[in-house]
């Protein structure tokens, strides 16, 4: 297995079910309950016609809606150039992030919040570029691309009673060493820019719905670790 399938990353297996034509998920329990609600913008140039109240968006945010309020996406809506969390993570410098997230949550201690997100951000894959339908890997400096294509979305419902969805997009060209799937999870639930976003990806589609605590995630590239550290500590 290539470095680039094993580091897929999280969520629950759950049966799939048919609701407007798109392949979603039945509710399920689920042990983990993700601890990062974010709520920023950032501008790709492009737009969508959709409006939605700063309440209502918060509550999606923190995984509260309905089935019928889902709506399939686009690869556009993650368009960009995006970097990779964990370097900083390496370096010490989200230690204060972990440490920001103890005081205020009192959850974990800091070091447990690291420990949990060493985890959660781990990956060989440095960089992603989204162009199109071209999605290009960074590894070790290397580039690998392939194309992709909607393959519906996954409703996950956790064990504590949120609840997240998988937009999922799919290629045929495998050749390159790219995975066969690749799904993103990034706190929003229709057509919408992301700030931000977790990536799993891996040549099983099923399976990468089991994974519960691996969740690469990216920033924009043109955050320097000040607006890494920025953006956290602010959600």
């Amino acid at each position: 297995m290539s470095s680039l399938t094993r580091k897929g990353a999280s969520a629950l297996a759950v049966s799939a079910l048919m609701f407007s034509g798109i392949q979603v998920a039945a509710a399920h329990d689920h042990s983990h309950d993700h601890d990062h609600s974010h709520e920023h913008s950032h501008d790709h140039g492009h737009d969508h016609e959709h409006s939605h109240s700063h309440e209502h968006n918060s509550d999606i945010h923190k995984g509260i809606f309905e089935d019928e309020q889902v709506q399939e996406r686009e690869l556009s809506d993650w368009e960009g150039d995006w970097q990779s969390v964990y370097p900083y993570l390496q370096d010490g410098t989200l230690d204060e992030v972990f440490e920001h997230k103890a005081d205020t949550t009192g959850k974990m201690s800091a070091d447990e919040y690291k420990e949990y997100y060493t985890t959660g951000y781990e990956t060989d894959v440095e960089r992603i570029v989204i162009d199109g339908d071209t999605v290009t890997f960074f590894e070790d400096g290397q580039a690998r691309s392939a194309d992709y294509h909607s393959d519906g979305y996954e409703i996950l419902t956790y064990e504590a009673g949120n609840r997240g969805v998988r937009f999922i997009f799919e290629t045929e060209d495998t050749d390159e060493g790219m995975p066969r799937y690749i799904q993103f999870s990034d706190h929003d639930i229709y057509p919408t820019d992301a700030h931000h976003f977790h990536l799993y990806w891996g040549d099983d589609r099923e399976a990468l719905l089991e994974e519960v605590t691996h969740w690469p995630t990216y920033y924009p590239s043109e955050l320097d670790a000040d607006g890494i550290v920025s953006e956290m500590k602010a959600h």
